[in-house]
């Protein structure tokens, strides 16, 4: 397999400055499209929708900082090693993140959000409106300390 180039949409205005382990609910942004490949028409539609689903690039992780394997909990030196594939941490191996956030309104190249995961300067690389046919199907199953860990988170 060979590299997978991808180029930003746009990027993560306002809202948080530095990466905090909670709070992310309140958080408000902005995403605003790269106004050099689109215009107010690329966002015809979205502002029919709640949520949205934000697929964006870690780019203030170092890459020697990237996790391969598995890892204790944070503040949870006890616990398990988890897998890189089994958290939703930032140091993945790609440094993608993914995020379903609140639209608030949609105003020309801006999509305003509250929810949003990701800090400001943030590069995006797609939008996907959040639609329920797309979510799970059947009973969705989690372990303990994943609900532990994600107190607070929102």
């Amino acid at each position: 397999m060979g590299p997978v180039e991808s180029q930003p949409i746009g990027r993560v205005v306002g809202g948080r400055a530095k990466v905090r382990e909670s709070g992310w609910g309140r958080e408000e942004a902005v995403i605003r499209l790269d106004s050099s490949m689109f215009g107010p028409e690329a966002l015809f539609g979205l502002e029919e929708f709640s949520h949205l689903e934000v697929v964006f690039f870690f780019d203030q992780v170092d890459s020697r900082e990237i996790d391969r394997g598995a890892r204790p909990l944070p503040g949870a030196p006890d616990a398990p090693l988890i897998g890189i594939f089994a958290q939703r941490s930032r140091r993945r191996p790609n440094r993608l993140g993914v995020s379903r956030c609140r639209i608030t309104s949609v105003q020309g190249l801006d999509v305003h959000v509250t929810g949003l995961d990701a800090v400001a300067g943030t590069p995006v690389l797609d939008l996907k409106p959040y639609v329920r046919e797309f979510g799970p199907h059947g009973e969705i199953r989690q372990p303990e300390w994943a609900s532990v860990l994600m107190r607070g988170y929102y």
